[in-house]
Formats: structure tokens, C-alpha cells, sequence
């Protein structure tokens, strides 16, 4: 899905490879009140801010909480977005809002039909499961 991709940047037409490399909170690292995650768009690094309120708003409206799955996938959906409509200008750093996530979350959420479908992360081999590859599973995960 949106946790390694390729798009075509509107205005230059070029082919970009957009990467997930880690995801990061961002309170300890920079002092804000969000949750930074990283992504290599033809090695370059790109980082996109989540804010931790769009978790509490999440959680309040649907009852669900945002996994570390799901952030890395509406990040990289908006990542996606930004490229194709010319948003993206080459910056770094990219803030997403409250309902920017939470209007993200629901349409990847509706793409796969459930958080459990999501690609887990790292990507170690795109046939196997990260779980399944190390030998671990979270709790309340299918094993």
C-alpha cells in the first residue's frame, strides 16, 4: 500500500519511489506534540507530521486507536496525495492536521476493510510477515 510505492511528481514528471523507513515520537526528538514518520522519496529524506491529538480523536470517534501501521499508511497516503497534486515542493518536513489524519485514516482504513490487513512493518520480505519472519506477534494480533 502506502508504506513503499511509486508516484509521478506532477510537475516534473519525474517517477519518485516513496519508502517507509521509521517512525518516530516526536516529543523527546524535536518537542512536539506529534508523531513524525519518515519516509526516503528516492533516497531523499521526507518526514511527515502527525499530530497526537488526531489519536485521542480517533479513538473518540470510532472507538479504535491508530497503530503504528496505520500511521505509517495515512502518512504515506498523504505523502502520495502531496506528490501527485503538486503540494509537495521538495521540502523535508510535512504537518499534517487533526482531520488531514483522521480523513486519511478513514479512507485506508475503507481501502482494506480492516487494520488487520494492514502490511506490517518493518518490510523485511514482501512475502513474509515482519511477525512471522522474527518470530514474534503483538497481543490481540492473528498468529
Amino acid at each position: 500500500m502506502y508504506e513503499d510505492f511509486k508516484v509521478t511528481d506532477r510537475w516534473t514528471g519525474e517517477q519518485l519511489h516513496c519508502q517507509w523507513k521509521g517512525t518516530i515520537v516526536a516529543i523527546a526528538t524535536r518537542h512536539a506534540d506529534a508523531t513524525d514518520i519518515r519516509f526516503a522519496v528516492n533516497q531523499r529524506p521526507v518526514w511527515i507530521a502527525l499530530p497526537n491529538l488526531a489519536w485521542v480523536e480517533h479513538k473518540e470517534r470510532t472507538g479504535y486507536v491508530i497503530t503504528d501501521y496505520l500511521a505509517a499508511q495515512i502518512a504515506g497516503r498523504y505523502l502520495k496525495q502531496a506528490i501527485e497534486s503538486g503540494y509537495d515542493n521538495g521540502r523535508e518536513m510535512y504537518t499534517m492536521t487533526v482531520d488531514e489524519v483522521l480523513e486519511h485514516a478513514d479512507k485506508v482504513v475503507h481501502e482494506v476493510g480492516h487494520t488487520t490487513n494492514l502490511p506490517s512493518l518493518p518490510v523485511i520480505n514482501e512475502d513474509i510477515r515482519a511477525e512471522d519472519e522474527m518470530g514474534i506477534h503483538l497481543p490481540g494480533e492473528p498468529a
